[in-house]
């Protein structure tokens, strides 16, 4: 049958046969360029070295006679060679690189920039000797002709700079630089000069540079050439740092004026930019008189001539606003403002205009400008926070933050989520305003965006439980109602997406929820969630953050109902799986638990089922397991847990006796010679273990108390129920006395004259033994809860229950929290003798008659 399948699939007609000719007609074409490639013999010979040649004698053979490609190798191998042989590669290969640079190509160029670099940077030479070697070559090929060349040769020559002496510095630099600096000169040439001049500024004291540093200065901010001027603009501010604030006012602030005029516009941008990160120089009446007036103007113009410098005036908005705030006034602070939420809602007015083909194209030459613009708000947001004062957000800014959370744009929103927290952190107790917009982005179409908003989600949400208007006496979901939701949604759009890397992180930020949200929440909404990614998933990474914060929120559980059936999933879906994935991804959420909880929590749910796994029929889910039992050995305690770790040597027995597979049998005896090195602690403290005892001591007390607060919480719904029902129980109890009195009415008018006004009184006397024999079946009936917890009322229910010791157990299992209660408070004899009132009930009706003339006899003499 099978060839007559094969056969029935082939078709070999004409039109299949040429498909087939052309395929490998590709195939031949694709492989010309591999056979073009191949050397001939004599290129071979050509390349071949010998053998025995020093690495030195190679390098100085392949520089003078090799190819390019193997003179660039030696190159790279510089830094290699200073390490091993410094003498040698300074005497005899350096002189062979020097010579070759001048010939050598754009990629030995660069090659050769980078090596330098690393010498300078590994100090395999003193800097004298690096200074006399490597410097002059450095020095000659700054203007190359390339500008790529030229720009790695200057990055270079500025880090040799750093480290340089100074009157190496001023014969070798400085004095040249006067000639290079000149008109005369080439553009390459003055723009080197620049941002030479920038770097040697913090090498010298101030008279040296006002001296001979400030007049080349001045000639390059007058260039003729506009690349000139702007690349001078740049580097006027590490001047200024250089020089002082004195000089700086005299000298640089009247260079940056004029340039704030000049025609390039270029020009003018590098003169704000410098202008903004200088205003700390300037004290307040330079701010006032020089400054202000010239932002002023800028703003002015970046909306009608010249939009160049918008953008730039965007991003730096935020500083220059606080940096101008003392000597704005009023009018001032409130046109600044006026002007940012301007720049933050720019281009979104023209999106309902009209359709005219001119205004169509001249919307997309400026939408990218607009985007950056809005952008750079987003940016600046903080800083405008600060500038308004937190206090006026709701009033000034939070219109201006509600549209950049909703802009249509991806860039500015995931700016926005970015800068997210430090808007929460700045509005501190307000913070409660914008819990919509975290919602908001929470459910962002973006990943991008839900990645830069999940960077900080534990400490955002934190602020907005713990500083919100609401946070309280009120449950902590009242504060973010929508969050939830938001929050699962964003996971599951996540788990839907290919970036994978997103969905990790955002599950390694969820583990923050159980101090966000109740335990119930976390229950119901995301813990199942967790167990399912872990099932299901297919990427690692995101499996083990998924089991972790799982562990996380097993750790935080309340209820330990839930524990046990959480507890329960994993040892059965996983570690008891039928896909060995899902056996090993067991093993990894064991070392989370390990990491979490206690030695006894572990020791008591999870050391069995590891060792379960001994025989697990797959190689690699035994050898995982054997890398993982010293750890699983160290959560033993001697001599509680001997038992465990006879069952721990007789598995590992089993493995060296039965093991077949060669890696696991060579793990296995790796791990038992590791085990016999281990030191088991024991119940009592040791001062070697102290340490992790503490730690391991308080992870036990938290889980203890866990389990008392769930105790604590089913007594007090236990008690609340009880409250709730006291009404139709009193009913009740009146009813089944109005009975009795009746028959008992003649014999108690008989025998005790006034009864009406005992009966009255009697009544009060019913309610205080109601309120005591509520509180004593509180205590009492609680223990039936102790095969679940530990209770701390322990005492109290074993006085009880030794009390009817006498009673069969399921005589004991019938007592009910109503009968309990009704019959203790409808006796109204002593009170001293609770039990014989409500274990009457119990016994036959043969008992009742018998003991009737002694009921009736103690209650004529409480009347």
């Amino acid at each position: 049958m099978h060839p007559i399948i094969i056969f029935s699939k082939m078709d070999f007609s004409q039109s299949n046969l040429f498909g087939y000719i052309e395929d490998l007609q590709e195939l031949t074409i694709i492989e010309r360029p591999v056979r073009r490639s191949l050397k001939t013999p004599e290129e071979i010979e050509r390349l071949t070295v010998d053998e025995e040649l020093s690495d030195i004698e190679r390098a100085v053979y392949l520089l003078s006679s090799g190819q390019d490609i193997q003179g660039t190798s030696v190159v790279a191998n510089l830094p290699v060679l200073m390490r091993q042989n410094p003498a040698d590669t300074l005497r005899r290969v350096l002189p062979k690189i020097r010579e070759v640079l001048h010939i050598a190509g754009v990629e030995m160029q660069l090659t050769a920039a980078v090596s330098f670099l690393t010498v300078l940077q590994e100090e395999s030479v003193s800097i004298h000797t690096y200074s006399h070697s490597f410097l002059h070559i450095i020095l000659q090929n700054l203007e190359h002709r390339d500008a790529g060349v030229s720009n790695a040769w200057l990055e270079t020559l500025l880090a040799v700079i750093e480290a340089l002496p100074k009157e190496t510095i001023r014969h070798e630099i400085l004095n040249p630089l006067v000639s290079k600096a000149q008109l005369s000169q080439t553009l390459q040439s003055r723009l080197v000069s620049c941002k030479i001049m920038g770097k040697l500024a913090n090498k010298f004291e101030a008279h040296i540079i006002k001296r001979e540093i400030l007049p080349l200065v001045k000639s390059l901010c007058q260039d003729v050439e506009y690349e000139v001027r702007t690349c001078m603009c740049r580097q006027l501010e590490h001047i200024a740092q250089g020089i002082g604030t004195e000089l700086t006012k005299t000298v640089v602030l009247p260079e940056l004026i004029e340039l704030a005029r000049d025609e390039g516009s270029s020009v003018r941008l590098a003169a704000f930019e410098t202008l903004v990160n200088l205003l700390d120089m300037f004290d307040a009446d330079d701010r006032s008189q020089t400054v202000l007036p010239l932002v002023k103007s800028f703003c002015e113009k970046s909306f009608k001539a010249d939009e160049s410098i918008l953008v730039s005036l965007s991003f730096h908005l935020g500083k220059l606003c606080n940096g101008l705030y003392g000597i704005f006034t009023p009018e001032q602070h409130l046109r600044f403002l006026e002007f940012y939420k301007k720049l933050s809602t720019l281009g979104l007015q023209q999106e309902n205009g009209h359709n005219d083909n001119q205004l169509q194209l001249q919307t997309l030459e400026q939408e990218k400008k607009y985007i950056s613009v809005r952008k750079n708000c987003a940016y600046n947001f903080p800083a405008m926070i600060v500038f308004v004062d937190p206090k006026n957000f709701h009033l000034e800014l939070y219109s201006i933050f509600f549209c950049l959370c909703h802009d249509p744009e991806v860039p500015v929103r995931y700016t926005m989520a970015i800068s997210f927290y430090e808007v929460a952190k700045l509005l501190n107790s307000g913070v409660y305003a914008i819990h919509k917009e975290l919602v908001t982005l929470l459910q962002d179409e973006s990943l991008e965006v839900l990645d830069a908003l999940v960077g900080h989600l534990p400490e955002i949400l934190e602020l907005m439980i713990n500083g919100g208007e609401n946070s309280g006496s009120e449950s902590k979901l009242l504060s973010i109602p929508d969050l939830i939701p938001a929050l699962t949604t964003a996971e599951q759009r996540a788990a839907t997406s290919l970036k994978w890397r997103t969905h990790e992180k955002l599950l390694q930020k969820y583990a923050c929820l159980p101090h966000i949200i109740s335990s119930d929440q976390i229950y119901y909404r995301f813990l199942h969630r967790m167990l399912t990614i872990i099932l299901t998933n297919n990427v690692l990474p995101v499996q083990k953050a998924a089991a972790r914060t799982l562990c996380v929120y097993l750790r935080y559980n309340r209820k330990q109902e839930q524990r046990h059936e959480v507890i329960q999933k994993l040892i059965e879906q996983l570690g008891q799986g039928k896909s060995y994935w899902n056996r090993l991804r067991f093993l990894d959420t064991c070392e989370f638990i390990m990491e979490l909880f206690s030695k006894s929590f572990f020791c008591k749910y999870f050391f069995l089922p590891v060792l379960e796994l001994t025989h697990d029929p797959v190689a690699n889910v035994r050898m995982k397991l054997c890398y993982l039992l010293p750890k699983v050995k160290s959560t033993l305690k001697i001599p509680t847990d001997k038992h465990l770790l006879q069952q721990l040597e007789l598995c590992i027995r089993k493995l060296l006796c039965q093991e077949k597979d060669k890696d696991v049998l060579t793990i296995v005896k790796r791990t038992v010679l590791e085990l016999d090195r281990m030191e088991i602690s024991v119940d009592a403290f040791q001062k070697r273990f102290y340490e992790n005892d503490l730690l391991d001591q308080e992870k036990e007390r938290q889980e203890h108390l866990l389990l008392e607060m769930e105790q604590l919480e089913k007594e007090k719904q236990q008690n609340e129920g009880r409250s709730a029902n006291v009404n139709d129980k009193m009913f009740e109890k009146k009813r089944r006395d109005s009975k009795t009195s009746s028959v008992l009415t003649k014999s108690i008018t008989l025998s005790v004259p006034g009864s009406s006004s005992c009966t009255s009184a009697g009544k009060e006397d019913k309610k205080s033994k109601l309120v005591r024999s509520q509180s004593f079946s509180t205590q009492a009936l609680h223990p039936k809860y102790s095969n679940i917890d530990k209770c701390p009322n322990k005492s109290s229910a074993t006085g009880y229950t030794s009390s009817v010791s006498g009673m069969g157990k399921s005589c004991m299992l019938s007592f009910s929290d109503d009968s309990f209660r009704s019959h203790s408070t409808g006796n109204s004899g002593n009170s001293a003798f609770p039990s014989s009132s409500s274990s009457r009930n119990l016994f036959n009706s043969a008992d009742q008659k018998n003991n009737g003339n002694k009921e009736s006899q103690s209650r004529k003499m409480s009347m």
